[in-house]
Formats: C-alpha cells, structure tokens, sequence
C-alpha cells in the first residue's frame, strides 16, 4: 500500500526534511563492472521489537528501486521512483509494511540503472544525471506505547551484486539465475542532496492487460515468433522449467516484414533483449527495470506455448473516463488504436515512443495529443506532475527543451521551437478546460509568461521566425516554418490572455491583448497575398491561420474555401503533419463542411487514418505511410500517439461532448451526424458524474440520448429542431435528419 501525501510549498521542503532527517545516501564502496553493470543489491537486517502499532518505509533512489521485505516485494509500482528532472527534483514514495515485519527481518533492495545511468539518449550515453547509483531510506517503527524508532540507511547496511547482470531501457535485461548474491561488502555514505526530494505525486506505473499469445509463427527463417496480437509496452512473463545453465531469450519487435518474418529494423540502436540463464527448477520470469515496445517476440531456447508466456501491459495507472464507438467497426479499431498508443506511452512521462533508443518525452506530442488523451483518462496529476518538470527545465531566457525531462546538454538550436515549446501553454490550459481547477494554471503562470517573453526576445519587426521541426512528416508540401512560427505565438499569446483573465492578473491583461493584436497584424501583412490566399499554400498554413484566429472577418471565407480546395486537389486526402492534422477535422466542422470532415476520416487509401488499420495496426503510426502499399516497412515507430489527436473531434463532434466550461460545469451536446454512420455513442466521467451522449439513424429520424450527472447543466441540440437547456437527468430526443451539405 502506497501512502499519499498531499503538501505544497515550504511545506513539502519541511516534511521531505523530516522524514529522511537520520537517513544518510549510500552507495557502493567497491568499483562497479565498467562494460556491464549488474544492479546492485543494499541489505539491513533489524528486529522489530515491542508490539507495534505501525510502520513505513520512506524510500527513493538513485536509479531504480525494487524493495523486499522479508523476501516479499514491497508496492505494486514499477520504474520507481520515476522519472523527474533529476537535479531539481527527485521523488519518493512511502509505504505501509506493518504486515509485513516479522520479529527478526531483513530489507532487501535492488537499485537498477534507470534513467538516472542508464544507457539512454540515441547514441545509448550512460550517467546522463550522475555515475553512482544511491540509497536513500527509513522505516518508521511507531509502537503501541507511543514510542518511535528508526532504521535508517548508514554504514551499517551491506550491497552487493546479485541475478540481475544488467538491466537496462534499450537492451533488456540478462537475469542469470545461478548467480547467488554474495561476498557483501560495506557502503560509503554520500553527499548527495535532499534538499530536491518531493513526495510521489502522480499515479505509478503498474501491470494491466495480461495477453495471451493469438499465435505462436515458424517464420520463412526458421524461427520461433510469439504473436500477442496487440502492440503494447510492457514485457513478457515466463512459466518455464529447463536444465540448469539453459539459456532463453527473448527478442521484442512491432512486426513483421512483407515475407513474414520478425523485424525489429525500426529500434535503431535498442537491441530489446531479454536473456534468462535458467536454474533447472520451475521458475516464473520477467524482467526488473526495463520494458518494450512489441507486438512480436522472437523466442530462442525453449518451445513457446500459449500457457507459458504472457505479454504484460505496463503503463502509468491512470483512471479510465472516456468512451467512444460508433457503427463503424474500422474507426472503433481507429479509437483502440488510439487508446493503446496512450496507455504504450503514458509510462511515467507522455513519451514519444516505447520501443526505439528514444522514449522521451517530446513536448510536440504531448501538446498535441493532450485533448484527446484528457478524454480517455485521468491526466490531471499526471501532466500536473510533468509541468512542474517543465518548468524545472526551463532556461533562464524562457527556452525549453524539446523533451521534458532533458537528457541532453543545453543547445541553442534545440530549444524554443514552435509547437514544441507551445506545451508550456497549451498542456496547462488543456488540463484546466477539461478539470476546472485552476490551480494547474497559477503552478504554470510564470514560465508561461516565461516561454512569451522568450519569443519576444526572438521576434523581429513583429515576427518569430526562430525555425525548428515544422509541421513533422507532413506527406504534402513543406509549410513555411515563419508562419507555423507565427500561428503557435499568435495561440499562446492568446491562451496566456485567457489564463491572466482566470488568474485575474489586471496588469497583464492589457499587454497581452495589444501583443496579439501586433502579432495578428504581422501575420496578415507578411503571410496573407493580396488575392486573400496564404504565401504558403498548404492545408496546414490554412488550418493554423483559422484554428488560432489569425485573420480577419473578411478574410476567413477565402482561406477556408481555398483549404477545402486544396483538399479536393489532393483527391480529398489529407495532407498535414504532427501540427496541422489535430486541427484539421475541427476547423471544417467550425466552419461548416463536416461532410468533408468525415469524408477524410472515411479514408481508407494513404494518407488517412483508416490507411493503417487497414494495414493491420494495433496503434498509431508516427508516419502516414510508416507501411508502404507495397508493404515496404519504413524504419520508423509504430506506436505514435501524435496523428491519435482526431480522437478528440470524435468525442466533441460524432458524439458531441463538448465542455461548456471549464470542468464540463456546463456541456455542449452537439454531434454532427453523417458520413455514413448510423449510430454513435459516447460518455465521460467528468468531475460532477458521468456524462452520455448516443445517437442513433432511423429512416429519416435520428434518435438522441442524453444523460446528465448532479451539478451540470447542458445545451442540447436535436437536429432540426431548436436548442433545449437541461439540467442533470436522462433525456431521449427525436430529430429530424439533416443532410450534411459541405
């Protein structure tokens, strides 16, 4: 059992002081294996005492933990204590282990490498936050007379190496179970700070779906290849016996090529590799601090069946709240799709990817996903905690980094990008709208200040034109990145007005308001032609211009008319990337061609988001055509939540949940029937209860459900008939069917 603490300020400082104020960071005293580092394992045996009435374990480290007390694991968390800015801020979390203390015990913990040392960044670096591996631990013995004692780490406790030969995020893990720990050795105590520790504050990382294999593949080459039918991040448990020394491996990819064989060839340097040496008993495996992104294994040493491995989901534990399916079962698989894409990278921060030599937490994506992800689950302490890193992150000019946290040194070219750095608007306003706690907004205020007066600082005559990624594997024509650099300043700019306006920040207000109106005015003189069309004349350019309101009244109807001819031109396909395809369905709907909305989600030809369930996809490509027609794999991920974002016009526009206001206080139940579907439903768990939207065709009629939770009211529109205001109940309407007409 986990303990929450909930404390904020000089506060938290006092209480991280006082619960580890005798407990002393150690380390090894002997030098480590320089090529291969075996997880470490630090022991304390204590005797319990007098009857007690309680105890705790306080307990972080210096890489990864795993704790046993008396030979049984401690929590069900793994990857603790997860992954901060390590120099500004370190977790820990705290325990109850009263039922498990006997009269004589020993704690056991193993430290792995983690993100902390680990081999991580591309290039595999090691010691990317500090070369030692450390300890830092107490348990609280509260007795039933009232008195207290502690046992604390100090150089009384030992360390050695045990089974664990390496374990590491890219490789996998080699566990040699022959391997006996001994030879303990003595610690030496460390000076590292803990003036940075901080309670666990978002949701841990823990085990879910279970996956039996669909089928079990002798490929063209010969080899054993386990197919879970899911891609996922996670690991593979063995039930297993064999002859003492045997040795077992296993082998994690996302597919298989067009000849049928395992193909792992998109991981880059990850060798994700499993090695087991088996002790001749029965054993029950799995790895310690490493994961995979896979869908396939390749097995080697002993015969899989579909009783003696299971793939294990992993992936931060999360409330589930949204809900979405309709009468078409390609864009249901679409919706788990997208589902799984966001539990394969929910994993302590919002990654990119689970199975290449990355996995880091890219702020474009998790700008972009950010609405949609806040649909299916709980991301309020989630993205809380991740801001606060953020933040740390955040260079003294109001830069930031591409991903958060930094593994890599400061760069001057990799800092302050468009729609990159934008998260450190657009995430926290996100998580207001969708949870109504303003809190997230007065912990964000000064570094989103911060991130525009860095732009400021980087503007010439009105304009930013700093350069960066763009609109990332776009399939049409490069948009100009000044103008993708312009819209994102023109966004934040507006959603640093709106949060000033919440936060009732009088003084800033009206220089936030006369900032947008130059920067629109810039927009317009640079980036608009005499003729009303764009200098860039790609569906992203008019996307980003009418989704952050960057042109006039006047101006509007030409630019959606010229987008919606650039789509007819391009055979009414889609043509944006990672910055124009979230808002690309919501702007033809805002202004009106919800026909065509729907006639690019229908798709089923490249590029479309029907194209790879088409192909077999489990989840999210991060490339259109990551899998050619031709069934040519390209060496990219395969489990990418970024072009996942449609999944919020879905919710708000097939199904029509939309938050009135911050929280869904109020709700907007408003869906756009068409392309084709004859029903469609939807529900969220708001903070006030559930909220239900379902529609349903009928000859010429259309049939609508509405349910509200206490607390909310809600403005209904039933097709071709006028709005109705509701309060909180159960409603069925009957409309009238209204042909979509653009």
């Amino acid at each position: 059992m986990v303990l929450v603490i909930l404390l904020c300020g000089s506060s938290l400082a006092f209480a991280q002081r006082q619960v580890f104020a005798r407990a002393r960071w150690i380390s090894p005293a002997f030098a480590e294996d320089s090529l291969h580092r075996p997880c470490l394992v630090f022991k304390k045996g204590f005797s319990a005492g007098k009857k007690l009435k309680n105890a705790t374990l306080a307990i972080t480290a210096l890489g990864l933990y795993e704790a046993r007390l008396n030979g049984h694991r401690i929590g069900d968390a793994y990857f603790t204590p997860g992954w901060t800015s390590y120099a500004t801020r370190l977790q820990y979390q705290q325990y109850d282990i009263t039922k498990l203390l006997t009269a004589d015990n020993m704690l056991k913990v193993t430290v792995g490498e983690g993100w902390y040392r680990g081999k991580f960044r591309g290039a595999k670096e090691r010691d990317n936050y500090g070369s030692a591996a450390g300890l830092l631990a107490v348990i609280r013995l509260l007795y039933r007379d009232g008195s207290v004692a502690y046992i604390n780490t100090d150089h009384s406790w030992i360390c050695t190496t045990g089974p664990i030969r390496y374990s590491e995020f890219y490789d996998g893990e080699l566990f040699d179970s022959n391997v006996k720990m001994q030879k303990w050795r003595a610690v030496k105590i460390s000076d590292h700070t803990k003036n940075i520790l901080v309670p666990s504050e978002a949701p841990p990382v823990k085990q879910h779906e279970r996956f039996k294999p669909v089928r079990i593949i002798e490929t063209p080459k010969g080899e054993q290849v386990v197919d879970f039918g899911q891609n996922m991040a996670g690991w593979v448990r063995l039930i297993i016996s064999g002859r003492k020394g045997d040795t077992v491996r296993l082998a994690h990819g996302e597919l298989l090529d067009k000849a049928g064989n395992f193909y792992n060839g998109n991981l880059r340097t990850a060798k994700a590799v499993d090695i087991y040496v088996l002790n001749g008993k029965p054993q029950v495996l799995e790895p310690h601090f490493t994961y995979h992104g896979f869908r396939y294994v390749k097995v080697t040493g002993f015969k899989a069946t579909k009783n003696n491995c299971t793939a294990v989901a992993l992936y931060s534990n999360l409330k589930p709240t949204g809900t979405f399916e309709c009468s078409d079962p390609l864009i249901n698989r679409l919706q788990k799709n997208i589902e799984w894409s966001l539990k394969s990278n929910f994993l302590e921060v919002p990654t990119d990817c689970p199975q290449r030599s990355e996995r880091l937490g890219w702020t474009g994506d998790a700008q972009v996903f950010a609405a949609t992800a806040s649909f299916l689950m709980d991301t309020q302490t989630f993205y809380t905690r991740w801001l606060k890193d953020l933040a740390a992150e955040q260079s003294v000019d109001g830069s930031l980094p591409k991903q958060i946290p930094s593994v890599y040194p400061y760069q001057t070219n990799t800092y302050g990008i468009a729609g990159w750095g934008d998260a450190a608007t657009i995430v926290p306003w996100t998580v207001y709208r969708c949870y109504g706690n303003t809190s997230i907004l007065r912990q964000q205020y000064a570094s989103m200040k911060s991130w525009l007066h860095y732009i400021g600082t980087k503007s010439k005559d009105g304009l930013w034109t700093e350069g960066g990624y763009g609109d990332w594997y776009a399939p049409g024509a490069n948009t100009d990145i000044g103008l993708i650099d312009q819209c994102y300043w023109a966004n934040s700019t507006q959603l640093l007005l709106n949060t000033a306006s919440v936060l009732r920040q009088e003084a800033d207000l009206e220089i936030f308001k006369n900032q947008l109106a130059a920067i629109k005015q810039a927009f317009v003189k640079t980036y608009v032609r005499p003729d009303g069309h764009l200098t860039a004349d790609t569906q992203t350019a008019y996307v980003l211009a009418l989704q952050f309101d960057l042109l006039p009244d006047h101006l509007r109807a030409k630019a959606i008319a010229r987008l919606v001819e650039l789509i007819h031109e391009n055979n009414d396909h889609l043509a944006t990337g990672f910055l124009g395809t979230p808002y690309l369905l919501p702007v033809l709907s805002r202004f009106g061609y919800s026909a065509l909305a729907y006639t690019l989600l229908n798709q089923q030809t490249c590029p479309s988001w029907l194209y790879p369930v088409k192909m077999g996809a489990t989840t999210i490509w991060e490339r259109w055509d990551a899998i050619r027609p031709d069934s040519t794999i390209q060496e990219v991920s395969f489990n990418h939540y970024s072009y996942g974002a449609v999944g919020q016009w879905l919710y708000e526009n097939v199904a029509g949940i939309k938050a009135g206001s911050p929280g869904y206080r109020t709700v907007i139940i408003k869906p756009e029937i068409g392309g084709g579907l004859t029903w469609a439903k939807a529900s969220y768990q708001s903070r006030y209860g559930l909220i239900r939207s379902a529609w349903q065709v009928e000859g010429g009629h259309v049939i609508m459900q509405v349910s509200l939770p206490k607390h909310t009211t809600a403005v209904v529109y039933v097709p071709g008939k006028a709005p109705v205001k509701l309060k909180s109940g159960n409603y069925e309407f009957h409309g009238i069917l209204n042909r979509l007409q653009k």
